[in-house]
């Protein structure tokens, strides 16, 4: 009766069955074993149609998800077999997983644990070593990798981000349409785009087919784009343009607050959006913008606000017109630290005005490096191989279903 139950929990079918069960209370371990049926026939692996009697046995283990508290472990009698060629091959049970010793409900527990928690804490959950859950990730994530098809890829986004602390980059590039990481590159130069391209293109995809490329104002991103991607319009999101705005602003506040108490501790005031003030920050702004005052700091927020409202605009003409006016304002703001800022927008022009036709921005990216980052700080840090294995993991839409039918497409 015993037996029977867990064959069905185990979902053992003949000619397989449970020959005995072990339960050690102390140790809180189960041990089953697995025998066959004798004159039962097998198909290999890469004969699915062909099938053979058994022609000797070797013993294997496989670690099985738990039975409550209880580590559960499968001993079993696997049978090799001699094909029409004389060949002895090994038997791979229907249980088995991509990763020697452990079961496919087993690898699909590790791998939504991990996309929960840092690996080390699922590998405490779980009862087993780093290194194993590791084996289990890397393994997946490069099958999973293996299956890819980019051939209607055609919109890119390109950012870098940090691995460790140091001069330690990777850059991430993104299918903007489908919202997933599908290349990480070492480095941040020209040529991760390089790196891209090659590999982008030995599945299937086309580098003249790649239309629009979002990115920061790089010169090393430029360059790769421009040397790799011959068709790719460039488009500066409005991130990053305004990442360099607030630098400016924040230059300007940082002088002035020198001489002027009223400033400090307001940096924030100055940098955050006004739906994303504190009450007390508002109330600060109302302070420091009264016109009797004229501050500089005030004059340079002006100028970041007004930026921002740019991108309302309803046509290319009206953004562009907008923009041009914006851009006469900040060369003419006697602020040095602001006009400099204008000037780099001056040269990257084509690609700020490119963002009104594209519509595409690096948003998203922004966003799926944060998840990175997060998990990276999670974990206290992760090699450049474990990381890349992660990011894949947590932002590549992975269809690891293709390796394990019980792992869901994310």
């Amino acid at each position: 009766m015993m037996n029977n139950i867990f064959q069905q929990a185990l979902h053992i079918n003949d000619p397989w069955f449970i020959k005995a069960i072990h339960f050690d209370e102390g140790e809180k371990r189960l041990d089953i074993q697995i025998d066959f049926n004798r004159g039962a026939k097998f198909s290999p692996l890469d004969e699915p149609e062909q099938s053979y009697p058994a022609y000797d046995s070797v013993k294997k283990t496989w670690r099985h998800l738990n039975f409550f508290e209880y580590e559960c472990h499968l001993h079993v009698r696997v049978p090799r077999v001699k094909d029409g060629d004389g060949k002895v091959k090994l038997i791979s049970p229907p249980w088995s997983g991509v990763v020697n010793g452990f079961t496919l409900l087993f690898e699909a527990l590790i791998i939504q644990l991990c996309q929960a928690m840092p690996v080390h804490s699922a590998a405490k959950i779980a009862g087993v070593t780093d290194h194993k859950i590791w084996r289990i990730l890397d393994l997946y994530v490069e099958k999973s990798k293996a299956n890819e098809n980019f051939s209607e890829v055609n919109s890119v986004g390109v950012d870098e981000t940090s691995v460790a602390k140091g001069h330690d980059y990777i850059s991430l590039f993104v299918d903007l349409n489908e919202k997933r990481v599908i290349h990480i590159s070492d480095g941040k130069g020209s040529e991760t785009v390089t790196n891209f391209v090659e590999v982008f293109e030995s599945k299937e995809g086309k580098a003249e087919n790649i239309t629009d490329v979002s990115c920061d104002m790089s010169r090393a991103f430029i360059k790769g784009v421009r040397e790799n991607l011959p068709k790719a319009k460039i488009t500066f999101d409005k991130f990053h343009i305004l990442k360099i705005i607030n630098e400016g602003v924040d230059k300007v506040r940082r002088a002035e607050a020198i001489d002027n108490p009223l400033l400090k501790g307001a940096r924030y005031v100055f940098l955050k959006n006004e739906s994303n003030l504190t009450g007390k920050q508002k109330q600060k702004k109302e302070e420091l913008s009264l016109a009797k005052l004229n501050l500089k700091s005030v004059r340079a927020m002006n100028i970041r606000e007004t930026f921002q409202q740019i991108y309302s605009a309803k046509s290319p003409d009206e953004f562009e017109k907008l923009l041009k006016k914006w851009y006469g304002w900040i060369t003419r703001c006697q602020l040095p630290e602001m006009v400099k800022v204008g000037k780099t927008i001056k040269r990257h022009w084509d690609g700020v005005l490119r963002w009104k036709e594209s519509q595409i921005n690096n948003g998203l990216l922004e966003g799926l490096n944060s998840i990175l980052q997060a998990a990276k700080r999670k974990a206290r840090g992760y090699k450049k191989k474990h990381f890349k294995t992660i990011a894949y993991l947590l932002t590549g839409k992975l269809d690891l279903s293709q390796v394990n039918i019980n792992c869901l497409p994310t």
